[in-house]
């Protein structure tokens, strides 16, 4: 089942995100937790991990592109998957989380 590539939400009051470059190209395999895009915000640039292990398809976005926080910019399907023949909703309500940067610093657990 094809997973939806959503421009994330960053930040608390981010309403968009402009998308500064692709690290992947349609037709490309990635893997949960690789690096896809490089998102902008009014605060920051930041690499956006994939959601999911697949082929990117059917971008829907360009380099440059300013979109709003929820659109769905491209699909991750299996490998071998057909894309769907339906349109990509532009909008996924509920794929919208808040992620952190991924340059930010991360906890680690207490010796005993």
């Amino acid at each position: 089942m094809a997973t939806n590539v959503i421009m994330p939400m960053l930040g608390m009051s981010q309403e968009s995100g402009i998308l500064v470059r692709w690290l992947k190209q349609a037709g490309d395999a990635v893997a949960e937790g690789e690096p896809l895009m490089e998102v902008e915000t009014d605060k920051a640039t930041v690499e956006v991990e994939a959601g999911a292990t697949g082929v990117l398809a059917n971008i829907t976005a360009a380099e440059g592109d300013d979109i709003p926080v929820g659109n769905v910019i491209a699909l991750i399907v299996a490998p071998g998957e057909a894309i769907p023949d339906q349109e990509v909703p532009a909008r996924a309500e509920a794929a919208v989380v808040e992620a952190a940067p991924m340059s930010a610093p991360r906890s680690m657990p207490a010796a005993s």
